[in-house]
């Protein structure tokens, strides 16, 4: 008898994409139905985003807690074959929180953390754009914990440096480099100019990753720039948000959505096909709803 195939952790997906890949894209997958949507899309991975989280809460990604990403991090792994990229923030505090932080969403089953130097805990005013950065050797003692913390050597720790805007581009690249030294295996930045999007993967010296919308450039155009993970938090919630406000309003305003009750109908049909109910029918088939 031959041996099966020894399946890939979420780590080795998640490395096997970039690797094989030209550019690796992940879009928002906040729970486990828009994460098969994405997997059936042809996406080899998924994110989770802190941001589009505490959107969802109606709170924001600072009040949020380790076990709500966690919860919804298992949601999605559980039901799903890609590589999920979880946003852990500031990871909750030092270099002990984030080697807990580590821990609970490695268990959790995602592929990989994205943190981040900003202060812990993290401010609400973060989304107007008021950011703090920590030193940058409290943010290099907290990537070590968290290179430490994993328990498989392939899951994917990704440093994140809002320098670009709150800093310089130069700094910027200084942080990168010592967290990239600090066992970083992706570094993140958003560039604000074109010069910067080119200079950024020849002066860091680890595979770059960024946040931006799936639109932003063709993926032929990160391909050349030299950029390896595109991470798009914002597209499919903010679609979701328009197409349930138009609705809403439209009804409140005409009594009427504009939408085609049959078509509406007809695309509910299919949730419970994309929700991978097949083979949970199939074992009712075999047992409670079987045959007398």
């Amino acid at each position: 008898m031959g041996w099966g195939k020894i399946p890939m952790t979420p780590g080795q997906k998640l490395r096997h994409a970039l690797a094989s890949e030209k550019v690796v894209f992940a879009p928002l997958t906040l729970d486990a139905l828009t994460g098969r949507i994405a997997e059936r899309a042809g996406f080899s991975a998924g994110y989770i985003s802190g941001g589009a989280l505490g959107f969802a809460h109606g709170v924001s990604e600072a009040l949020l807690t380790l076990t709500e990403i966690a919860d919804v991090t298992q949601h999605v792994t559980a039901r799903t074959d890609i590589a999920v990229i979880v946003d852990g923030g500031v990871g909750f505090g030092d270099a002990v929180h984030t080697t807990r932080t580590i821990q609970v969403v490695e268990a959790a089953g995602a592929a990989g953390i994205e943190i981040e130097d900003q202060v812990a805990p993290k401010r609400v005013s973060h989304h107007r754009g008021i950011e703090h950065l920590i030193e940058i050797g409290e943010m290099t003692d907290k990537i070590r914990a968290a290179v430490g913390a994993r328990s498989d050597s392939d899951f994917v720790i990704i440093a994140r440096t809002g320098a670009v805007r709150n800093e310089s581009f130069e700094k910027a690249i200084e942080r990168g480099n010592a967290y990239a030294d600090a066992g970083a295996d992706l570094v993140m930045l958003m560039p604000t100019n074109e010069t910067e999007w080119q200079e950024a993967p020849r002066r860091i010296g680890v595979p770059l990753a960024t946040i931006t919308s799936l639109d932003t450039r063709l993926p032929t155009e990160w391909a050349t720039l030299g950029w390896d993970l595109i991470i798009d938090p914002f597209t499919a919630q903010t679609a979701a948000v328009n197409a349930i406000s138009a609705a809403y309003q439209q009804f409140r305003h005409s009594g009427t959505t504009g939408l085609d009750r049959h078509e509406i109908s007809a695309h509910y049909r299919l949730l419970p096909d994309i929700a991978g109910f097949q083979e949970l029918y199939e074992i009712e088939d075999r047992t409670t709803e079987k045959p007398s």
